[in-house]
C-alpha cells in the first residue's frame, strides 16, 4: 500500500485559526450551500445539454444546426461538471448527503464514475495541489511538462503550440481510457481499500456507466436519429472537444502560472509545510470581477477560495474571497490574483513555454 504524507500543522496554525474564524463567522448567517439561484443555474445548464440532444433525435436538420447544437452541449457539459457535479461531490451543494449524492450522480451524465472522481480530485489534487508525484493534475504522462520537476524532452519546446490541441482531448480520454486506468491504479495503491470501495463493485459501476452513456449519447441518435451517423459520430467528439478544452483551461489558470509554485515531493511522511499555506503557494485567482466567467466557470475563477473551503458552495467564493486576502496579507502569505481572463490565459501560455525550454 503506497503511503501517503501529511502536513505539518504546527506551522501557520494562527493563519489557520483566524481565516477559519472570520469565514465561519461571514457564513453564520448566510449558510455554506447552495442558493436558490444555483439550482436555477443547474435547470439552465441541464436544459442547455439535453435538449439538444432531444431535438436531434426527433428532428431532421442541417449539419451546421447540428454543430451548433453538439457545441452547446459541450459548454453546458462542461458547465455541469464545474458547477452542478464539482459541488456536489465535494459536499458543498447541500448539507443533506442523499441531496449532494443525487446531485453528484450527474457525473454520469459527463462519462465519469463519482468515486475515480473523488480520489483523483477531491483527494490527490485537493491534498498535495502543485505536489510532483502526487497531484495527478500536473502529470500528463510526459506529453505535457507542466511541473518544473518533470523530465524535459525535446518536443516540449513546442508544447505551448500544441497544449490546446491536447487540453480539447481531455473528457472524451477520461470517457474512453482513463476511468478504467485510473480504478486499477487507484486499486494497488490501496486508495480503494481507503475509500471503503470494493474493486469488482466499482468496476461493475463503471462499465454500466459507461453503457449508459454512451449509450444515451452516441447509440441512441444513431439508431433513432433522423441525422446521419457520421454527422452524429462528428458532433458527439466535437461536444467532447468543447468540454475538455474549457475544464483544461479553467484548470490551467488555476495552477500553471508563472508565479504558482510548483514544489517537489521527496518521499518524506512529513511535508515542512501547513496546508492552508500550502494552497496559497500553489493556487491563483482570475477575472474575479467578471460576474460571466464567474457565473459559468462555477466560481472556480475563485480557486483560492475553492482550495481552502472546498466545502462551502461557489455561490459564497466572491463574498469571502476579501476576508481571505486580507487575512493572507496581515499574516505576510501569497494571494495571486490575475484580474483579467486573457491576461491569465497569456500567463499560462509564457508558463508552457518556460517548462518546455528551460532545464529542471
Amino acid at each position: 500500500m503506497h503511503v501517503f504524507p501529511t502536513f505539518d500543522h504546527r506551522i501557520g496554525a494562527e493563519f489557520r485559526k483566524e481565516l477559519n474564524r472570520r469565514v465561519d463567522e461571514f457564513l453564520r448567517s448566510r449558510g455554506r450551500h447552495a442558493t436558490l439561484s444555483l439550482h436555477f443555474k443547474a435547470v439552465v445548464l441541464f436544459a442547455a445539454y439535453l435538449v439538444p440532444l432531444g431535438l436531434m433525435l426527433f428532428l431532421p436538420m442541417p449539419v451546421w444546426v447540428q454543430m451548433g447544437l453538439w457545441t452547446t452541449m459541450g459548454l453546458a457539459m462542461a458547465g455541469i461538471g464545474m458547477n452542478v457535479m464539482h459541488d456536489a461531490n465535494h459536499g458543498s451543494w447541500s448539507n443533506n448527503p442523499k441531496v449532494n449524492r443525487l446531485y453528484g450522480a450527474s457525473i454520469y451524465l459527463l462519462a465519469g464514475l463519482p468515486l475515480n472522481w473523488k480520489i483523483q480530485h477531491n483527494y490527490l489534487h485537493h491534498q498535495f495541489t502543485n505536489l510532483h508525484g502526487l497531484d495527478e493534475d500536473v502529470e500528463v504522462n510526459g506529453v505535457l511538462r507542466l511541473h518544473k520537476s518533470e523530465k524535459r524532452r525535446w518536443f516540449h519546446r513546442f508544447q505551448h503550440v500544441y497544449a490546446p490541441a491536447l487540453y480539447s482531448l481531455l473528457t472524451l480520454n477520461w470517457a474512453l481510457l482513463k476511468d478504467f486506468n485510473k480504478l486499477l491504479k487507484y486499486r494497488k495503491l490501496g486508495l480503494l481499500k481507503k475509500f471503503k470501495a470494493h474493486t469488482g463493485v466499482e468496476m461493475a459501476k463503471l462499465v454500466l456507466a459507461k453503457v449508459f452513456y454512451f449509450g444515451l449519447f452516441l447509440v441512441l441518435p444513431i439508431a433513432f436519429s433522423p441525422q446521419s451517423a457520421g454527422w452524429l459520430i462528428l458532433g458527439f467528439v466535437v461536444m467532447h472537444l468543447v468540454a475538455g478544452l474549457v475544464l483544461s483551461i479553467v484548470f490551467q489558470l488555476a495552477h500553471i502560472l508563472e508565479e504558482v509554485d510548483m514544489p517537489h515531493w521527496e518521499g518524506n511522511s512529513e511535508l515542512d509545510n501547513e496546508w492552508m499555506i500550502h494552497q496559497l503557494q500553489t493556487t491563483a485567482n482570475f477575472s474575479e470581477g467578471h460576474p460571466l466567467i464567474t457565473w459559468y466557470t462555477g466560481g472556480l475563477n475563485h480557486q483560492i477560495e475553492h482550495h481552502l473551503f472546498p466545502h462551502v458552495s461557489h455561490a459564497h467564493y466572491p463574498a469571502i474571497a476579501p476576508l481571505v486576502r486580507k487575512t493572507a496579507e496581515e499574516f505576510g502569505l501569497p494571494y495571486r490574483s490575475v484580474p483579467r481572463f486573457r491576461g491569465a490565459l497569456a500567463n499560462h501560455f509564457r508558463t508552457l513555454w518556460v517548462l518546455g525550454n528551460q532545464a529542471a
